[in-house]
């Protein structure tokens, strides 16, 4: 039959139909997580989100007469709308007050700081970068069926004041900062940034513990040597940190490694110490499955704790395009993803997320990669029940004094 616009026309009549050549197209939808998850979303509670539409009324008016919804205020607050409002990560509530931080389960501390770079400066304004597209997302993942503001509970605490141009003196004080949200009992994620800092944070928090912590490190490069350009930089903090008497060596995994960019210094250090190296090549060979499973044995046996330390630049640079040094032939992101939740799964004591270069990003990628990280991190702890596991290892709290002033900033006194 030729149908009058001239073109010939599939049949469809059920004659054509055959059930022993048909693609069953419907198999059981029980056995998919897509199927679970949706069942899973069910099960979560929702008291926090009605809590956060209720506080956005009071701090901001409630809306127009027009509007139907009626959970809108007048001025933005919270998570909604996502591209308004005044960011902190994930629009979590902002600490300004970091005696309050001990009220949280996690807090974000920003450390906007390139003075350890030694190419492509930047990461200074990885804070802010990551604190922005974190707007993007929503605190409840469906795969993992999580939703972070109903299981947990995290606060923003703002940026340590570094020092630019003096690397020793902002040491001192991202140790100083670290060290005092570990002591407080909620788990430090750290948003730099240059990766010279993952020495000062790791110091910050063995200073309030007496137990060993293991180090898991995503990165291209070693990171190991002692001194590059004479001085403590990007390329040295785990020199450093495994010089500190609760942070052995032997308990420095470091995954992803290789490719032109690793100095041989770090190599020959790295030898010396006894240190545990997994390439991008192992990981290709042995699975996403048996390197988490090794890195795990390695970073925990005789140890306490574990600790994150994960350098964008691990992903293969075509993905993350704004860091501070990109190299090809690193993970895909759903590799790292994949291997980072599987880490997290066992409890971590803290995390850092570094290298997020801004300048040199593009449509911001390489930031929205980085809060994935930090998200995803979470969302694990939280599902495998492990976040708060470190609070039983502070057996030496430290006490940061504070400052006194009475009254409101910028205020007339009215109350």
């Amino acid at each position: 039959m030729i149908p009058t616009n001239g073109r010939r026309s599939r049949s469809h009549h059920p004659a054509d139909f055959n059930p022993t050549t048909a693609r069953q197209h419907h198999p059981d939808l029980s056995k998919l997580r897509g199927w679970s998850a949706m069942m899973d979303e069910a099960k979560l509670p929702e008291g926090e989100w009605d809590k956060e539409k209720a506080w956005a009324l009071r701090m901001g008016l409630t809306g127009s007469n027009s509007l139907e919804d009626k959970s809108i205020p007048t001025f933005a607050r919270g998570e909604l709308p996502h591209y308004a409002g005044i960011n902190t990560f994930l629009k979590a509530p902002y600490a300004e007050d970091v005696q309050e931080v001990g009220q949280y389960d996690a807090t974000v501390l920003g450390v906007p700081f390139d003075g350890g770079t030694t190419y492509r400066p930047g990461t200074r304004f990885g804070p802010q970068g990551l604190r922005k597209i974190s707007a993007l997302y929503t605190p409840y993942n469906y795969e993992m069926a999580v939703d972070l503001r109903e299981q947990m509970t995290l606060c923003d605490a703002g940026d340590v004041f570094t020092i630019p141009g003096n690397i020793e003196k902002s040491f001192d004080q991202i140790s100083r900062a670290c060290a005092h949200v570990f002591s407080s009992g909620s788990m430090p994620i750290i948003i730099g940034g240059d990766h010279s800092i993952g020495y000062p944070t790791v110091r910050g928090i063995a200073e309030c513990t007496s137990k060993r912590i293991g180090i898991v490190h995503f990165d291209r490069h070693a990171d190991i040597q002692e001194k590059d350009l004479d001085e403590r930089m990007h390329t040295t903090p785990w020199f450093h940190a495994t010089n500190l008497p609760n942070v052995p060596p032997s308990n420095l995994v470091q995954v992803g490694i290789g490719g032109w960019q690793v100095p041989r210094e770090a190599v020959k250090v790295a030898r010396e110490r006894e240190t545990n190296i997994i390439t991008i090549g192992d990981v290709e060979r042995l699975g996403i499955d048996k390197v988490a499973e090794m890195a795990l044995e390695m970073a925990w046996k005789d140890a306490d704790m574990v600790y994150l330390s994960f350098d964008i630049d691990c992903i293969d640079c075509g993905f993350v395009p704004g860091t501070g040094w990109p190299e090809p032939g690193g993970f895909l992101p759903r590799e790292a993803l994949s291997l980072v939740s599987k880490i997290a799964a066992e409890g971590l004591c803290g995390l850092e997320l570094v290298e997020v270069s801004p300048p040199y990003d593009q449509s911001e990628i390489t930031a929205l990669m980085g809060t994935r990280v930090i998200v995803d991190v979470l969302g694990t702890m939280v599902s495998h029940g492990v976040l708060g596991k470190h609070k039983a290892h502070i057996d030496k709290p430290v006490t940061v004094p504070m400052g006194d002033f009475d009254g409101k900033r910028w205020s007339n006194g009215a109350a």
